[in-house]
């Protein structure tokens, strides 16, 4: 008898500390309301790849006389929902449907551009031709970053998101949220 109670003790030991690793492994984040893994951070800056191809855009573009700004980057959950509710529950435009946790800005991975004029101003449009060789500055932006590994938000079937470029390291937001992180030293973005 006694090596019974022993044994259910042993058991219920077992399943309750199996209970409470599993508890532990994913916490919704009080601060950004979506589940994050434990020991997985999110990312605060922009992956090493995405700012080193970022800086190469900058420069290929420079090079044929077009001035392209990153005007965001990495983003933050609660940026991200603060975008988000413009044109929701706050005043402007919606320019975005990702809440926080469901952008690719959220995990250091997706930058957005606009292009310079030579008087300073920053512009969004896509038949702008400051380097006046009749083809539109937006479409050769385009064509570099798509040459440097970037998918581009205007090639999107649903809302198209033209100033956004990309890395998804073949991660989807949902291998993101359960903390699947791309490597840092990958020296290549996969597209899918």
């Amino acid at each position: 008898m006694k090596r019974i109670k022993w044994l259910l003790f042993l058991l219920a030991l077992g399943i309750s500390t199996i209970l409470i690793f599993k508890d532990n492994e994913t916490k919704p984040s009080k601060a950004t309301g979506i589940e994050q893994k434990k020991d997985v951070p999110l990312p605060t800056e922009l992956h090493p790849v995405v700012k080193e191809r970022s800086d190469q855009l900058v420069q290929q573009a420079a090079k044929i006389g077009i001035v392209v700004l990153i005007t965001d980057g990495f983003r933050s959950i609660e940026e991200q929902n603060t975008i988000y509710e413009q044109g929701r529950t706050a005043e402007g435009n919606i320019v975005t449907n990702a809440k926080g946790g469901e952008s690719y800005h959220n995990y250091g991975l997706a930058i957005d551009f606009a292009l310079e004029t030579p008087s300073g101003d920053v512009v969004w449009d896509r038949q702008y031709d400051r380097n006046q060789n009749g083809k539109s500055d937006w479409s050769e932006v385009v064509k570099i970053a798509k040459s440097l590994g970037f998918e581009w938000g205007g090639d999107w079937k649903d809302f198209k998101d033209y100033p956004h470029f990309q890395m998804d390291f073949g991660l989807t937001i949902a291998d993101l949220q359960n903390g699947q992180r791309p490597d840092e030293s990958a020296n290549v973005a996969e597209s899918k």
